[in-house]
């Protein structure tokens, strides 16, 4: 479905999936040119309505650019706090990969994703809730929830049930 692109020197670039969960409809156009400056190129985004947010659009991108377009990416969308977004770059033989998500209410979460598509915590962070947890007297499975993102998965999955039937495009980086 997506083809690796190589770069002059053969290296492999990166690629992944954007998916917008809802969006109103009067920011679609300019989170569309957000993307497009993210990722170097116009590019025309196929929204269909999202049902379970009236009034809202959604829209499932999948990208192949350099290294690095998926941070770029979730960075181009902070500027909009009203809509709802999944941002993935898939890890290589050479990097980790990323998942970025980001709702009004929780704000944006970040992590590293291993080959397999796991979650990776890493030590620094794992030592940080426990310092943390142990000063706020905070639960240390909470935390470690949070770390692994359960917050963004536990309000986005009803809207990840909705691209199901979702038309995908695919956006190869140019610049």
């Amino acid at each position: 479905m997506s083809a690796v692109v190589y770069d002059r020197a053969g290296s492999i670039e990166g690629r992944g999936v954007v998916f917008v969960h809802s969006c109103p409809r009067a920011v679609a156009a300019h989170v569309e040119w957000a993307l497009a400056k993210a990722l170097g190129t116009e590019i025309s985004v196929e929204w269909a309505p999202q049902p379970v947010e009236p009034h809202t659009l959604r829209a499932e991108i999948i990208w192949i650019g350099k290294q690095g377009t998926g941070a770029r990416i979730a960075s181009s969308l902070l500027a909009f706090k009203n809509i709802r977004y999944e941002v993935t770059e898939d890890s290589t033989s050479s990097h980790e990969g990323e998942r970025f998500a980001a709702t009004p209410a929780l704000g944006l979460f970040r992590a590293s994703i291993g080959q397999y598509g796991d979650v990776m915590v890493h030590e620094d962070r794992l030592r940080n809730v426990l310092t943390q947890t142990h000063a706020t007297g905070e639960s240390i499975a909470d935390e470690i929830n949070r770390l692994l993102g359960q917050p963004w998965d536990a309000e986005l999955e009803v809207y990840r049930k909705s691209h199901a039937d979702s038309n995908i495009r695919v956006l190869h980086h140019v610049s």
